[in-house]
Formats: C-alpha cells, sequence, structure tokens
C-alpha cells in the first residue's frame, strides 16, 4: 500500500507539545513510530492533498450504487468465511474498482486498526456509508451477526440502484431528444434568422412601394433572434444565475419541502410515478432496517431520513411518535394521504401476525413492479409530444420565416 501523509499532534514527558507530518501507511504506524520516539499521541490525521477537478466531480456525483452492493456481497462473504477483520478490509480495498469506496476502506482499515468499532470507522465516510448503511452494521456487529446484515446492505442496495437505473434509462431517451431540440432551436435563431431578415431588408428596398410590415409571427421570431444574438452576455448569466439560485433555494428545508411536494403534483402521471418510486424506497428500507434488527424506533427515524421525500419523511415522524406513544405503526400510515390504502392495510396485517417485514417487502415489490409499468407508460407518452412539441416550434418558424417572402411576391406578381 502507497504511503500517506499523516499530520500529528502529540508531547513528551515534560509536557512539551509538538507537531508534525509523517509518512506511514496507516494511523496505527504513525502512533508506533511517536511512541518509539518516547512521545504522547494526542492527534493523527491524514493530512488533505488538493483535488483534481476530475475528482471533484466524482467525490460529488458519490460512490457507484453498483459497486457498494458489490463490496457489500465480499464483505459479508469474507466475514462469513471467517477470515480476520484487517485482512477483510485490506482485501477488499485492493479489490474495490471505485476510488471513493477503496479510499473509505482503506480509512476504516486504520481506524479498525486503531481500536475503533466497524461502525464508529465508517461514520467518518457518510458519502459512502449513510446511516442506513452505519445502522445495519452495527446492528450486526452488537449481534453477532455480520455477515447478515452485510447481506441484507447489499441487498438493500441492489434493489435500490436498479429503481434508479430503471428511472434514469426511461429518461434518458426523452432527455437527450429534448437538448438535440434545444440546441437546434438555438442555432436556428441565432444564425438562421438573421439570414431571412436579411433577405427581408433587401427585398424591401428593392421594391420601396411594395413593402409591408412583417407579420406577427415573423415578428416574434425577429425579436428572439435579435435577444439572442444582441444579449447573450446577460442572457446566459442570468440562466446560470436562476439554476444555480434553484439548486441553492432547493437545498434549503423549506426549499426542499416545497420542490418535494410540487413533484408530487406534477400532470401527465408523473407526480404518479415520483410517488411510487418515493413509497418503493420506503418499504425498501423499512424492511431492510426491521430485518437487520434495527430498535424499531431508530428504524423508523432512519427510514424517514432516507426516503428521499420530505413528505414520506414528515408522515415517518408522525409513526415515531405513535409507536414512542405505544401506538401502532399502521394508524399513522392509513391517516396520511401520501400513502395509499392498501399500504396502510398490509402494514397493519403485519404488525397483527407478527410478518411486518414480510409484508414491507411485498410492499416494495408492489411498487417496484408499478414504477417498472408506469416510467414505460410514460415514456411511451413522452416521446410522441415531444416530437409534437418540437415539429410544432420548428413549423412555427418555418412558417414564420416564409410568410412575408409570400407577401411580398404576390404583391409584386
Amino acid at each position: 500500500m502507497a504511503a500517506t501523509t499523516f499530520a500529528f499532534r502529540a508531547m513528551d514527558v515534560s509536557g512539551a507539545a509538538t507537531a508534525g507530518e509523517l509518512d506511514a501507511e496507516s494511523k496505527a504506524a504513525v502512533g508506533e513510530q511517536l511512541r518509539q520516539r518516547g512521545l504522547i499521541v494526542l492527534d493523527v490525521s491524514e493530512k488533505t492533498q488538493p483535488l483534481k477537478i476530475e475528482e471533484l466531480l466524482t467525490r460529488w456525483k458519490g460512490p457507484d450504487m453498483r459497486e457498494l452492493a458489490v463490496f457489500s456481497r465480499q464483505f459479508a462473504t469474507l466475514v462469513a468465511s471467517g477470515m480476520p477483520m484487517l485482512r477483510t478490509l485490506h482485501t477488499l480495498e485492493e479489490q474495490t474498482q471505485d476510488d471513493q469506496i477503496r479510499e473509505a476502506v482503506a480509512s476504516v482499515r486504520a481506524d479498525v486498526e486503531a481500536g475503533s468499532t466497524l461502525e464508529q470507522a465508517m461514520e467518518r465516510h457518510p458519502k459512502v456509508f449513510d446511516r442506513l448503511f452505519r445502522a445495519m452494521v452495527r446492528s450486526g456487529e452488537q449481534s453477532g451477526r455480520l455477515e447478515d446484515s452485510l447481506d441484507r446492505i447489499a441487498f438493500q442496495v441492489e434493489k435500490s440502484d436498479a429503481l434508479l437505473r430503471q428511472v434514469k434509462s426511461a429518461l434518458m431517451y426523452p432527455a437527450l431528444v429534448f437538448g438535440f431540440a434545444a440546441v437546434v432551436l438555438v442555432a436556428i435563431v441565432a444564425f438562421v434568422i438573421p439570414t431571412f431578415v436579411g433577405i427581408f431588408e433587401d427585398i424591401a428596398k428593392e421594391n420601396p412601394g411594395e413593402s409591408a410590415a412583417l407579420p406577427l409571427p415573423t415578428q416574434i421570431c425577429v425579436v428572439a433572434s435579435d435577444a439572442l444574438t444582441g444579449y447573450w452576455f446577460i442572457i446566459i448569466p442570468v440562466l446560470v444565475l436562476s439554476f444555480v439560485g434553484f439548486f441553492k433555494w432547493k437545498k434549503t428545508d423549506r426549499g426542499h419541502e416545497l420542490w418535494d411536494r410540487f413533484k408530487l403534483r406534477l400532470p401527465a402521471k408523473v407526480g404518479d410515478v415520483i410517488q411510487k418510486v418515493a413509497l418503493a424506497r420506503w418499504s425498501r428500507t423499512f424492511a431492510g432496517s426491521v430485518s437487520a434488527g434495527v430498535p424499531m424506533l431508530q428504524a423508523i427515524k432512519l427510514t424517514g431520513e432516507t426516503a428521499g421525500n420530505v413528505v414520506v419523511e414528515q408522515a415517518m415522524d408522525d409513526v415515531y411518535d405513535s409507536v414512542k406513544k405505544g401506538g401502532s405503526i399502521a394508524g399513522p400510515i392509513e391517516e396520511n394521504p401520501i400513502f395509499p390504502p392498501m399500504v396502510g392495510h398490509m402494514v397493519a396485517v403485519g404488525e397483527e401476525t407478527g410478518q411486518l417485514e414480510h409484508m414491507l417487502a411485498k410492499i416494495a415489490d408492489f411498487y417496484e413492479a408499478e414504477v417498472d409499468a408506469k416510467v414505460k407508460a410514460l415514456t411511451a407518452l413522452i416521446e410522441p409530444l415531444m416530437i409534437v412539441f418540437v415539429g410544432g416550434i420548428v413549423g412555427f418558424i418555418v412558417i414564420a420565416m416564409y410568410l412575408p417572402m409570400f407577401s411580398i411576391y404576390d404583391k409584386i406578381g
């Protein structure tokens, strides 16, 4: 393993403080070197290096979910085989393809070697190991069945990744068509329309007595072209600032809540698909938490925080309050409109029969199948609508450009 630079703080037996940097393979190696010098270690931390643009983009995107699922499967297999934890982590570090996961595993191995629990070591890397992941690992450590918890984590990550990829793949074609159409329309407005405007002006000069005001559709296109070509240095910064402002607003608590509620009300069945995606993720996460042995109140809290929608999170807050007071899980769910009646009934049956995990898994399977069907139907609807929309705009521009020419030629004739 390549040496890493660590910053340290320590003091000698007389109490004099010292600080510096050391190159070593792990924090434990740094501590050993300092102890050999007769120093008392106060703090050891990995020195951060400036990131390249590619690394920044990768870190912003987060780890690959498929690689995380493979990592969890391999982790469970190695733990079940009886391999020591440090050797297991070293093996995983060498086999993992994702850079973020590899760096996180290397850091986890160093922390475990220094005496931390696996869950405590993972807590330093929330982008790779989220709260649900860590809670399930902690439950596995405490129950002595870590391999089972890791298997459940892998299943959870695989299902979440499959759901996300399903939605992304369905929306990829419409997004590409819309992007290409936008580029073509900008090129027409910026370069083609000015050419026609020059032709109109030449015809008007040659036939001053026959000239007439441009038709309204042509005037609209000319104004749009003049604005784009004459004020692009204002339009582009305004668009960029608008996007940045929107994403910053969406990150605020109020903005996040309003945006999530707005998405659920989108027309053309889009809001319905978003609701079903949220319900599939919620039920799968809840089932995974319960099956891993996470305490119920903690499982409810984690499920709400990782559901991906504020409306579902607020609904789980009501469930949390109900269970904390000795009430049921199904009661608040049946009263909240975000959950269809079927969900409340199945959760109630699961509570009464002691099969809550099984019922939640059935709900997840149902809504994942529903998302598949709805996304295919939505894609089939969006594609012709986009073709009509783009064709309508292009047709409008073509007609607008030829209307004045027809009018002038008629008068000349």
